[in-house]
C-alpha cells in the first residue's frame, strides 16, 4: 500500500471519527478529550476503565457510543450479591434429552458496560478474565468465542471505600487505558441544565457499521510508527521498572513497574490518535498524550510513596519530564 492511498484512509477515518463525535454530542455535552479515548480503544480493541464521582454521565456516554457505532450493548450493574454466572453464563440440564447446555450470559455481546465493577468480589470482577483477554468463555468443556469486535467498558466510584473490592492487579492490568472523568466546566454544566430542563428526548442513529469498524482497524495497522518513537515507549514504561537508569529519582517510590502490555498498548494508542488527527505517523507528541492514560492503573506505588503523598499521575509526569525524547 503506497503512501497516497494509506493518506486517504486516514482521512476517511479521520472523518467517520468526527461523526461519530458529533452524533454522540447531540446527547452528550463536553467530555471531548473521554469521547476521544473512547474511540481510540474501539479502534484498537482495548478495554476502557472509567473512574469518576456518580453523576458524570459515565454510563450516558458508554451508552451513547453503543448507540452511535450499531453494536449490540448490554450492561451489568455490579452488587455484593453477584454471581460469576450472572455475567458469563452457566450449563443448564435440560430433562428432554439429559443433556447440559450452555446458557450464555450478557457478557456474550459487543460492548459491555460493567457498572461500579468494584462493587462486587473479585471472584466476580475475575470472570472477565478470560472473555477480556482470549475473547472467549469457557463453559463446562467448551470454549464459546465471544462477538467480534467485544469491547469492556467498566467504571468504578474514586469516593465510596465501603462496600467495594479493588479490582485485582491481574484485572486492571487487562485494561488498555483508565481514564479519570471529571466535572464538566461551568459553561458546559449550564448547558447541561438547560438541556435536561426540556422533556424531549434526543436520541441518536447509528453512524457506522461494523464493517465500517473493520475497515478503521486495517487502516490503524498501516499507521508509521519510527523505529526511535517505538524506542521511546519503550524507555518510558521501562523508567517505571528501573528509574535510575533514565536519571529518574523514584527507585524507592515504585513497587512494582508496568507491565509488557503497556508497552503494547501505548504503541497501540499512539497510533490511533494520530489516526484520529488526521495523520498516518505517530509522533513522540501521541504517545505523551497516552501515557497517564496507559500507565496510571499499571504502576505500584510503594509505602514510602503513600507516606509523601506521591500519587502515580506525579511520577508519571516525573518520568515524561526527565526522558529523552527524540
Amino acid at each position: 500500500m503506497d503512501h497516497n492511498e494509506i493518506s486517504m484512509r486516514v482521512k476517511r477515518t479521520t472523518k467517520r471519527f468526527a461523526t461519530i463525535r458529533g452524533e454522540m454530542h447531540k446527547v452528550v455535552i463536553g467530555q471531548d478529550r473521554l469521547i476521544d479515548r473512547l474511540l481510540v480503544a474501539m479502534v484498537s480493541g482495548g478495554h476502557v476503565l472509567l473512574e469518576g464521582v456518580p453523576g458524570l454521565a459515565k454510563t450516558l456516554i458508554v451508552k451513547t457510543l453503543a448507540d452511535c457505532v450499531g453494536l449490540d450493548f448490554q450492561r451489568i450493574s455490579f452488587t455484593p450479591d453477584l454471581l460469576p454466572a450472572d455475567i458469563v453464563g452457566t450449563m443448564i440440564y435440560h430433562p428432554g434429552d439429559g443433556v447440559f447446555r450452555p446458557k450464555q450470559g450478557p457478557v456474550f455481546t459487543n460492548l459491555l458496560l460493567a457498572d461500579e465493577i468494584n462493587r462486587a468480589p473479585a471472584k466476580v470482577q475475575s470472570a472477565l478474565l478470560e472473555a477480556m483477554q482470549e475473547r472467549q468463555v469457557t463453559l463446562g468443556q467448551e470454549a464459546l468465542p465471544l462477538p467480534n469486535p467485544f469491547m469492556t467498558l467498566a467504571t468504578q466510584n474514586p469516593l465510596e471505600q465501603e462496600g467495594t473490592y479493588p479490582l485485582p492487579e491481574a484485572q486492571t492490568d487487562r485494561f488498555m487505558l483508565k481514564c479519570l472523568v471529571h466535572y464538566p466546566s461551568r459553561d458546559e454544566e449550564r448547558m447541561i441544565m438547560n438541556r435536561f430542563a426540556r422533556m424531549t428526548d434526543v436520541t441518536v442513529k447509528p453512524v457506522l457499521t461494523p464493517d465500517d469498524l473493520q475497515d478503521m482497524r486495517t487502516t490503524l495497522d498501516r499507521v508509521y510508527c519510527d523505529d526511535k518513537v517505538a524506542e521511546y515507549i519503550l524507555d518510558l514504561v521501562a523508567a517505571t521498572r528501573r528509574p535510575s537508569l533514565f536519571r529518574v529519582d523514584a527507585d524507592q517510590l515504585i513497587a512494582c513497574g508496568a507491565s509488557p502490555r503497556a508497552s503494547l498498548y501505548l504503541h497501540q494508542s499512539a497510533r490511533a490518535s494520530a489516526m484520529l488527527q488526521g495523520r498516518g505517523y505517530v509522533t513522540p507528541q501521541d504517545v505523551k498524550d497516552f501515557a497517564h492514560d496507559v500507565l496510571r492503573h499499571r504502576i505500584i506505588l510503594s509505602y514510602e510513596a503513600d507516606a509523601e503523598n506521591i500519587t502515580t499521575e506525579t511520577l508519571i509526569t516525573q518520568i515524561l519530564d526527565t526522558v529523552r525524547v527524540p
